[in-house]
């Protein structure tokens, strides 16, 4: 998946549903290295205190 589109969709649902990235990954079954890796090629990292990829 492009990691542009990724990133609209984990932002979406931390932002509606989840109250962490830990949150996330248990409630979709994700692997949080995998997830964080993606994002992070692209230049994102995970904000804890905004709870969103920036």
């Amino acid at each position: 998946m492009d990691p542009h589109l990724l990133l609209g969709l984990v932002n979406t649902e931390l932002r509606n549903h989840c109250d962490s990235l830990e949150d996330l990954v248990k409630t979709h079954d994700l692997e949080e290295p995998v997830l964080v890796r993606k994002l992070g090629e692209a230049g994102y990292s995970y904000q804890a205190g905004q709870n969103q990829f920036r």
